[in-house]
């Protein structure tokens, strides 16, 4: 049986998750290194106000991520699979070798400052349950417009389906979504809207990012967002890394991927259990944790115990 790393994405951030972070030497490393390559104190990242800076979640995802890897792995835990959502897969990436972690923080940060500058207001995400693809798409059509455009985003579930764009457009599709059957439809904490084509500009200009940055094949698998297949080239991470912001994350059809690869353990690294419960839902065969809530003690265990099966 096998093993995956889950990252988080936007929307997951809470104040004061590096601090919060377990007291362990590697991350005390990590907190350091990625202070001296943005030539700030990270710690100064997830305050209550700074995170509702782009910028900031994004980073403090980032570290976060990284820095709980690093100590199970540290440990001699390591994952079979990685796969992150949205900004989390540049953590995924980083741990799975593909990335080193400095270019992952120069690139996150010029991310989430192109994000946080496209669209200052009036934008952002939602989400509808109880609702499959095929409906939610027919009610955003039924809104979209130029002047007040809308996309479906994330794709988490099979009735769980994220939208991106103007405020009043998501309003306007949880109205219809509500009225056809939806149990739920609320904004996200997120400012921008994210994975799908109004970001196409901001994707280009990752793109000449990521193009100057070696990368290296996986030592682990690499489940990537915009596919949602493995991908075992440092050129396919790449390009998945740079169009990610502009293109649906197919996050069920990622899970999907590594049950059916074996994966009877998800573990999720970073604030929260969003990711981890959504697998919870799909794979009741599965053991699904966050390493922060179980700690790093009965993370480490689970994880023994699922390779010596």
């Amino acid at each position: 049986m096998s093993t995956a790393f889950l990252f988080p994405g936007q929307g997951s951030q809470q104040p004061n998750m590096l601090h919060e972070l377990p007291k362990h030497p590697m991350v005390t490393k990590t907190i350091e290194e990625a202070s001296l390559v943005l030539g700030r104190d990270v710690l100064l990242l997830d305050t209550k106000e700074s995170l509702l800076s782009t910028v900031s979640v994004q980073l403090s995802l980032l570290i976060s991520g990284v820095a709980i890897a690093r100590v199970l792995k540290s440990e001699g835990a390591v994952p079979d699979i990685v796969a992150g959502h949205s900004v989390g897969s540049f953590a995924a990436a980083v741990v799975s070798g593909a990335l080193d972690f400095r270019d992952a923080l120069s690139v996150v940060e010029l991310r989430g400052k192109l994000m946080e500058n496209s669209y200052p207001k009036g934008y952002g995400m939602g989400v509808i349950v109880g609702l499959d693809e095929l409906r939610v798409s027919s009610l955003v059509d039924k809104v979209n417009t130029t002047d007040s455009p809308v996309f479906i985003a994330n794709l988490n579930a099979q009735d769980q389906i994220t939208i991106a764009g103007s405020i009043s457009a998501i309003e306007a599709v949880f109205t219809l979504a509500l009225s056809v059957g939806a149990h739920m439809a609320r904004l996200l904490k997120v400012s921008v809207p994210s994975h799908c084509e109004l970001l196409e500009k901001v994707s280009n200009e990752i793109a000449s990012k990521m193009a100057a940055i070696p990368l290296k094949a996986p030592t682990a698998l690499f489940i990537g967002n915009c596919r949602a297949r493995v991908l075992r080239k440092a050129e396919e991470i790449g390009q998945d890394l740079s169009i990610g912001v502009a293109n649906p994350v197919r996050w069920h059809e990622a899970t999907t991927s590594m049950f059916e690869r074996g994966v009877r353990l998800f573990v999720e690294l970073g604030p929260g259990q969003t990711l981890t419960n959504m697998a919870k839902k799909v794979f009741p065969d599965a053991r699904c944790i966050s390493a922060l809530n179980s700690g790093i003690e009965s993370t480490l265990i689970l994880m023994k115990r699922e390779r010596d099966k």
